[in-house]
């Protein structure tokens, strides 16, 4: 089975993480989502999170992180999410992060809530963790 690869933002403040939950949902997931055909993950990860978050990235702001790889939450078995995490800064332009239609709500969460989170966010939060960038 070919993964899943998606572009996930990474921003944090006040030592919380900023994830979201779909409409009717309880899961946390980071904003982001699956690449398009030839779209590049930075195109992505601007793409989805104006969708998502409403949120301008500042494209000279963005870092890759690193690559989660786990089995992807909802699938069959062996079919793993590729989840490239970037860091990144709305522009001096850019509205407040606001859920969008597609996002039922905003978390700013910190490792407590890796319960509510599929195996990718588990692993993220402890990354973030270690980083010493969310409690």
């Amino acid at each position: 089975m070919d993964p899943i690869v998606v572009s996930a933002l990474v921003l944090v403040r006040d030592r919380r993480l900023l994830m979201v939950t779909a409409r009717g949902r309880d899961v946390l997931y980071l904003p982001g989502g699956k690449r398009e055909p030839g779209e590049g993950g930075v195109d992505a990860l601007v793409r989805e999170t104006r969708e998502e978050v409403a949120l301008e990235l500042d494209r000279a702001s963005v870092r890759e992180l690193s690559t989660v790889v786990s089995q992807a939450h909802g699938e069959p078995d062996g079919r793993e999410v590729h989840m490239t995490l970037y860091a990144a800064e709305p522009t001096a332009e850019s509205p407040p992060v606001a859920a969008s239609a597609e996002v039922g709500a905003l978390h700013w969460v910190t490792s407590a809530d890796a319960g509510r989170c599929p195996p990718a966010g588990v692993e993220t939060l402890r990354r973030v963790v270690a980083l010493g960038l969310v409690d």
